[in-house]
Protein backbone atom coordinates (compact mmCIF):
# COMPACT_ATOMS: atom_id res chain seq x y z
CA UNK A 1 0.00 0.00 0.00
CA UNK A 2 1.10 3.45 -0.89
CA UNK A 3 2.76 5.02 1.90
CA UNK A 4 0.24 8.30 1.48
CA UNK A 5 -2.78 5.80 1.82
CA UNK A 6 -1.34 4.96 4.89
CA UNK A 7 -0.50 8.24 6.37
CA UNK A 8 -3.85 9.33 5.12
CA UNK A 9 -5.56 6.43 7.12
CA UNK A 10 -3.53 6.94 10.43
CA UNK A 11 -4.33 10.53 10.39
CA UNK A 12 -7.66 10.13 9.83
CA UNK A 13 -8.12 7.70 12.82
CA UNK A 14 -6.17 10.11 14.81
CA UNK A 15 -8.38 13.00 13.90
CA UNK A 16 -11.11 11.35 14.60
CA UNK A 17 -10.12 10.36 18.04
CA UNK A 18 -9.15 13.55 18.41
CA UNK A 19 -12.66 15.11 17.70
CA UNK A 20 -13.68 12.34 19.83
CA UNK A 21 -11.34 13.36 23.21
CA UNK A 22 -12.17 17.09 22.49
CA UNK A 23 -8.39 17.41 21.79
CA UNK A 24 -7.64 18.66 18.26
CA UNK A 25 -5.76 21.81 19.36
CA UNK A 26 -3.64 19.54 21.33
CA UNK A 27 -3.18 16.96 18.84
CA UNK A 28 -2.60 19.46 16.08
CA UNK A 29 0.07 21.60 18.47
CA UNK A 30 1.78 17.80 18.68
CA UNK A 31 1.88 17.03 15.27
CA UNK A 32 3.57 20.46 14.46
CA UNK A 33 5.82 19.82 17.50
CA UNK A 34 6.89 16.67 15.76
CA UNK A 35 7.06 17.89 11.88
CA UNK A 36 9.30 20.76 13.54
CA UNK A 37 11.40 18.34 15.26
CA UNK A 38 12.34 15.75 12.26
CA UNK A 39 12.54 18.86 10.20
CA UNK A 40 15.53 20.35 12.33
CA UNK A 41 17.05 16.80 13.16
CA UNK A 42 17.63 15.00 10.08
CA UNK A 43 19.30 12.08 11.91
CA UNK A 44 16.21 11.61 14.00
CA UNK A 45 13.77 11.12 10.67
CA UNK A 46 16.98 8.58 9.32
CA UNK A 47 16.75 6.84 12.64
CA UNK A 48 13.09 6.01 12.50
CA UNK A 49 13.31 4.85 8.94
CA UNK A 50 16.78 2.83 9.28
CA UNK A 51 15.49 -0.78 8.84
CA UNK A 52 18.53 -1.89 11.12
CA UNK A 53 17.33 -0.12 14.12
CA UNK A 54 14.71 -2.84 16.00
CA UNK A 55 11.67 -1.15 16.98
CA UNK A 56 11.80 -1.01 20.89
CA UNK A 57 14.70 1.14 20.26
CA UNK A 58 12.72 3.55 17.93
CA UNK A 59 10.04 3.68 20.50
CA UNK A 60 12.37 4.29 23.57
CA UNK A 61 14.15 7.43 21.25
CA UNK A 62 10.32 8.55 20.57
CA UNK A 63 9.52 8.21 24.17
CA UNK A 64 12.36 10.06 25.39
CA UNK A 65 11.95 12.89 23.18
CA UNK A 66 8.58 13.49 23.13
CA UNK A 67 6.74 11.48 25.77
CA UNK A 68 6.57 14.50 28.45
CA UNK A 69 5.74 17.25 25.31
CA UNK A 70 2.93 15.80 24.06
CA UNK A 71 -0.28 14.92 25.08
CA UNK A 72 -0.20 11.53 25.88
CA UNK A 73 -3.27 10.77 22.85
CA UNK A 74 -0.75 12.09 20.36
CA UNK A 75 2.31 10.00 22.23
CA UNK A 76 -0.28 6.98 21.65
CA UNK A 77 -0.37 7.49 17.57
CA UNK A 78 3.55 7.15 18.01
CA UNK A 79 3.29 3.91 20.13
CA UNK A 80 0.60 2.41 17.38
CA UNK A 81 2.70 3.29 14.46
CA UNK A 82 5.97 2.07 16.02
CA UNK A 83 3.79 -1.31 16.74
CA UNK A 84 2.82 -1.40 13.25
CA UNK A 85 6.25 -0.77 11.93
CA UNK A 86 5.69 2.56 10.50
CA UNK A 87 8.13 5.02 11.99
CA UNK A 88 9.63 5.57 8.73
CA UNK A 89 6.50 7.53 7.58
CA UNK A 90 5.71 9.11 11.16
CA UNK A 91 6.63 12.53 8.96
CA UNK A 92 4.57 12.21 6.36
CA UNK A 93 1.15 11.08 8.67
CA UNK A 94 2.39 14.44 11.08
CA UNK A 95 1.86 16.30 7.21
CA UNK A 96 -1.03 14.79 6.79
CA UNK A 97 -2.75 15.64 10.03
CA UNK A 98 -2.09 19.05 9.43
CA UNK A 99 -3.62 19.13 5.85
CA UNK A 100 -6.70 17.17 7.33
CA UNK A 101 -6.34 19.78 10.59
CA UNK A 102 -6.39 22.90 8.20
CA UNK A 103 -9.29 21.21 6.05
CA UNK A 104 -11.50 20.99 8.88
CA UNK A 105 -10.74 24.51 10.00
CA UNK A 106 -10.84 26.15 6.44
CA UNK A 107 -7.79 27.27 6.94
CA UNK A 108 -5.86 27.40 3.39
CA UNK A 109 -1.96 27.26 3.06
CA UNK A 110 -0.28 29.77 0.81
CA UNK A 111 2.72 30.13 -0.42
CA UNK A 112 4.48 32.97 -1.96
CA UNK A 113 7.79 33.19 -3.34
CA UNK A 114 9.43 36.64 -3.99
CA UNK A 115 12.84 38.54 -3.96
CA UNK A 116 12.71 40.56 -1.16
CA UNK A 117 10.46 40.20 1.69
CA UNK A 118 7.18 41.21 1.64
CA UNK A 119 6.04 44.57 3.37
CA UNK A 120 2.94 44.10 6.01
CA UNK A 121 0.61 46.14 3.12
CA UNK A 122 1.48 43.88 0.66
CA UNK A 123 0.88 40.71 3.29
CA UNK A 124 -2.69 42.25 3.81
CA UNK A 125 -3.11 42.24 -0.29
CA UNK A 126 -2.17 38.70 -0.98
CA UNK A 127 -3.92 37.37 2.13
CA UNK A 128 -7.34 39.36 0.99
CA UNK A 129 -6.89 38.08 -2.42
CA UNK A 130 -6.77 34.88 -2.02
CA UNK A 131 -9.33 34.88 0.78
CA UNK A 132 -11.70 36.27 -1.26
CA UNK A 133 -10.94 33.78 -4.10
CA UNK A 134 -11.23 30.64 -2.06
CA UNK A 135 -13.74 31.89 1.06
CA UNK A 136 -11.32 30.65 3.23
CA UNK A 137 -9.02 31.77 5.99
CA UNK A 138 -5.33 32.20 5.08
CA UNK A 139 -2.40 30.77 6.16
CA UNK A 140 1.15 32.60 4.03
CA UNK A 141 4.07 31.12 4.21
CA UNK A 142 7.12 33.74 2.95
CA UNK A 143 9.94 31.99 0.45
CA UNK A 144 12.39 34.44 -0.59
CA UNK A 145 14.08 33.82 -4.30
CA UNK A 146 16.33 36.58 -5.66
CA UNK A 147 16.52 34.46 -8.72
CA UNK A 148 13.40 35.57 -9.68
CA UNK A 149 14.74 38.95 -10.39
CA UNK A 150 11.08 40.72 -8.97
CA UNK A 151 7.50 39.46 -9.32
CA UNK A 152 6.43 36.77 -7.36
CA UNK A 153 4.97 32.95 -7.74
CA UNK A 154 1.77 32.65 -5.65
CA UNK A 155 1.37 28.79 -4.77
CA UNK A 156 -2.40 27.58 -3.40
CA UNK A 157 -1.76 23.63 -3.44
CA UNK A 158 -1.76 22.79 -6.48
CA UNK A 159 -2.07 25.48 -8.52
CA UNK A 160 0.60 28.47 -9.01
CA UNK A 161 0.25 32.09 -10.34
CA UNK A 162 3.87 33.04 -11.92
CA UNK A 163 4.18 36.46 -12.07
CA UNK A 164 7.94 36.62 -11.97
CA UNK A 165 10.21 38.94 -14.46
CA UNK A 166 12.72 35.96 -14.87
CA UNK A 167 9.52 33.66 -15.91
CA UNK A 168 8.34 37.02 -18.59
CA UNK A 169 11.74 37.31 -19.41
CA UNK A 170 12.36 33.27 -20.43
CA UNK A 171 8.81 33.95 -22.44
CA UNK A 172 10.32 36.78 -24.13
CA UNK A 173 13.69 35.01 -24.71
CA UNK A 174 11.37 32.20 -26.34
CA UNK A 175 9.24 34.22 -28.88
CA UNK A 176 12.46 35.68 -30.06
CA UNK A 177 13.72 32.51 -30.84
CA UNK A 178 10.93 31.47 -32.23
Amino acid sequence: MAESTVAFRYAKSLIDLAQEKDKVEEVYKDMAFFRDVVTKNRDLMLALKSPILRHEKKLAVLRAIFESRVDPLSFSIFNIITKKNREGIMDIIADEFIRQYNFLKGIQKVQVITTVPLTEELRKEFTALVAKATGKEIELEETIDPKLIGGYILRIDDQQVDASIRTQLAELRLNFLN
